[in-house]
């Protein structure tokens, strides 16, 4: 059993395994990489605004949203909305103290008109279910990383982890399918070994590279799948090792980087989370956090105003990044600097700063906007776009190769089996 058979038999199976999940990463990201622009046009009644009038304070519509509904706190929101478009302020549920649990409020953002503070509507961003022309394409982000796979045993990572295990095997099979393009090894000791070279990679691996129009459906599906692979192979490899880094970030990636390299750990690496049941409640409010943070920024010369704020519940940790309106999605580059405080009584906790660090550091802080494509702004998102359709068809043909050998093996055995024996 040579190497070159164990590696086709591994690409098969494995192949076949993800096949499915990567047909729907590659569609769905190939959407979501248009996010804001697609919810933009499905939910203009939501996102966009004719109010005039000056807008209200940002902490202003965060006491109007919290004294409306009181069973909700405000995790997030933005400090100054982009001309046009409604503000919006991402709440979660308080714990309800007659029984102990979270309220089941039925949403978690809430659009308001920027002059009043009138609720223009809510929705769940990420919901699972019912899929409406308001949460769409929310559905289709969460469903690309996590596949909408409910907690269970208390535990909501299950699908995180799921998708994150499909991307190390196709982050590995990225190396095990370019391997299988290259020609064998067969030596011709009548040949120099420049002459062997030459006649393996030029005369044999040549044509992986093409596609033969004129041959039958099935050489070229077969074509297509091999060489869509060759072309773009640094790119599906750079999807399939950053969706493995952003997946498994905590549980892999960030341990084998410290390891192997310098790594700065963030508040967040220095914390364990606590349940999706057990919000830890800050202490300190939006406020004086904002103050200090733009005192801190102020002082480090940082040009880009208050951008947005947000607490994590499961950490308890603030963070304020900093950039100016509508810069905070599509824009290039690895994403804006940010504050970290702590909740409990608003202490620095320490800073990141976009190319800025150790190499680890700087590598870490790419793996995101590499994934999304946004490292490049415009250009990369639309490159991003194109891999995901490559993607897909690339799970298609590879399936389709599969179908026609299993085909042509049980057609094999059959007439096998008919054939007369020696003895008839």
């Amino acid at each position: 059993m040579t190497l070159r058979f164990v590696l086709t038999l591994l690409h098969r199976w494995v192949g076949l395994v993800i096949a499915g999940f990567l047909f729907m990463s590659g569609i769905t990201g190939a959407i979501i990489s248009w996010d804001h622009e697609l919810d933009d046009l499905l939910n203009a009644h939501l996102t966009e605004t004719d109010s005039t009038g000056p807008q209200l304070p940002a902490l202003e519509l965060v006491r109007i949203v919290e004294e409306r509904d009181p069973r909700v706190e405000a995790t997030f929101f933005t400090i100054e909305a982009e001309a046009g478009e409604a503000p919006w302020i991402f709440v979660e549920p308080r714990i309800d103290p007659a029984t102990g649990v979270l309220y089941d409020i039925g949403y978690n953002q809430a659009f308001l008109d920027p002059a009043t503070g009138a609720e223009i509507g809510r929705r769940h961003w990420g919901a699972a279910w019912p899929v409406t022309s308001e949460n769409l394409i929310s559905f289709l982000y969460v469903l690309h990383y996590s596949l909408h796979i409910p907690t269970m045993w208390g535990i909501d990572h299950w699908g995180i982890w799921l998708m994150g295990i499909i991307a190390v095997l196709w982050t590995l099979d990225c190396f095990v399918g370019f391997y299988l393009t290259l020609p064998s090894r067969r030596a011709d000791p009548t040949k120099t070994a420049e002459a062997q070279f030459k006649r393996g990679f030029v005369t044999r691996w040549a044509p992986a590279w093409k596609i033969k129009t004129s041959g039958s459906g099935y050489r070229i599906n077969f074509d297509i799948h091999r060489a869509f692979g060759l072309w773009v192979w640094g790119l599906l490899f750079m999807l399939a090792f950053t969706a493995f880094s952003l997946n498994l970030y905590r549980e892999a990636f960030y341990p084998v980087m410290s390891l192997v390299s310098e790594v700065t750990p963030t508040p967040f690496d220095l914390r364990e989370p606590k349940g999706p049941n057990e919000p830890i409640p800050a202490k300190i409010g939006f406020a004086p956090i904002l103050e200090r943070a733009a005192a801190e920024a102020a002082q480090r010369g940082w040009p880009e105003p208050l951008g947005s704020i947000f607490y994590t519940r499961d950490f308890g940790i603030y963070g304020v990044r900093f950039f100016h309106p509508g810069d905070d999605h599509g824009s290039a580059g690895v994403g804006p600097p940010t504050l970290y405080y702590d909740g409990a009584d608003g202490r620095y906790l320490g800073d990141r700063e976009p190319w800025k660090g150790t190499v680890a550091d700087i590598f870490v802080q790419a793996q995101f906007p590499l994934h999304s494509g946004r490292i490049l702004g415009l250009p990369g998102r639309i490159l991003v776009s194109i891999m995901g359709l490559v993607t897909a068809a690339l799970s298609v043909t590879g399936v389709i190769i599969w179908q026609r050998k299993r085909a042509a093996r049980i057609l094999r055995s059959r007439n096998r089996a008919t054939l007369p024996s020696p003895a008839e």
